[in-house]
């Protein structure tokens, strides 16, 4: 079976829901306070596994309580974390998310960890870049190893996939190594600098950054579904309806069903569909690895 190696981050999420998001100023009273295994690298390895793949983690943590946890539940998961590494001196990497009556989510990051996988570790990891023929990454990591990284899986003739959460503007030198960029519609506008307002300008942005390099792009569009575009080619695939419950990692288990339909040598059409499902799935539960579907949940799937 093809392999699959995700670099990212590991996060362990502080999650509480509110009936209303606060306002500037303003103090509310959230309810069922949890922690759930997340970070966006962690949440890719994970739905990748539950769908059936053989993954390898590149990321860091804290020697501390919050990153053997995180260990640990990859570990449950059949993920590969011999390439985890822990650093002594800092902490583990947290993410406080903050979910409203609507599904919607506010999240704010403390790297932690995250912020010090460098150069050198992708280095010492090659091993797992190596034997896999498709590279998963995030901007959770600082950007200059994610340059590095991608860079070094073109070399060795892997397929790249980058996933631009938290969204930032990147280097032509980071774009022009990717094969599949797969940002949502403010990841989008940020990565091309063009406003966005309607579906013409998602295609107009979409091509500033195909000219730059990038191979191919899924752009997710929530419930409208996504829309795919390479030099040739603009298709729009439409979303499965379920009743959200909660959107945190629905982009990370999209991503992440993407890149095992593609390891599986589905054509793309196929690939998205199998991930519009995963991400329906996803939103149906809460938590990020928490509401990761398995395989099993996607091939029992009848959405409409």
């Amino acid at each position: 079976m093809n392999s699959i190696c995700v670099v990212g981050s590991l996060n362990m999420d502080l999650v509480i829901n509110v009936d209303n998001m606060p306002k500037l100023g303003q103090t509310v009273i959230g309810k069922n306070l949890k922690k759930v295994c997340g970070g966006k690298g962690a949440n890719q390895a994970v739905a990748i596994a539950r769908l059936g793949a053989n993954v390898n983690m590149i990321g860091k943590v804290g020697d501390d309580d919050f990153g053997q946890s995180l260990i640990n539940s990859l570990k449950q998961d059949k993920v590969n974390t011999d390439f985890v590494k822990i650093r002594k001196d800092i902490p583990t990497g947290l993410a406080f998310i903050t979910v409203n009556k609507d599904a919607d989510n506010s999240i704010i990051v403390s790297p932690g960890a995250n912020y010090d996988l460098n150069e050198e570790d992708i280095n010492d990891c090659i091993d797992a870049i190596k034997c896999s023929n498709i590279v998963v990454t995030q901007l959770e990591i600082p950007l200059k190893t994610v340059s590095y990284l991608l860079k070094v899986a073109k070399s060795l003739g892997k397929y790249t996939i980058l996933n631009p959460a938290p969204a930032t503007k990147l280097s032509d030198e980071i774009i022009k190594n990717v094969d599949l960029l797969t940002p949502n519609e403010t990841e989008l506008e940020i990565l091309s600098e063009f406003q966005i307002r309607n579906e013409d300008d998602i295609v107009l942005a979409g091509r500033k950054l195909l000219k730059k390099g990038v191979k191919e792009l899924v752009v997710t569009l929530g419930e409208k579904g996504s829309l795919y575009m390479n030099n040739n080619t603009i298709k729009r695939f439409k979303s499965f309806k379920v009743k959200a419950i909660d959107t945190t990692a629905a982009g990370d288990s999209f991503t992440g069903a993407l890149a095992v339909a593609l390891s599986n040598d589905n054509n793309i059409d196929k690939a998205i569909e199998f991930a519009s499902k995963v991400g329906a799935l996803t939103v149906t539960k809460c938590g990020a690895q928490s509401s990761l579907p398995y395989l099993e949940d996607v091939l029992n799937f009848k959405g409409e």
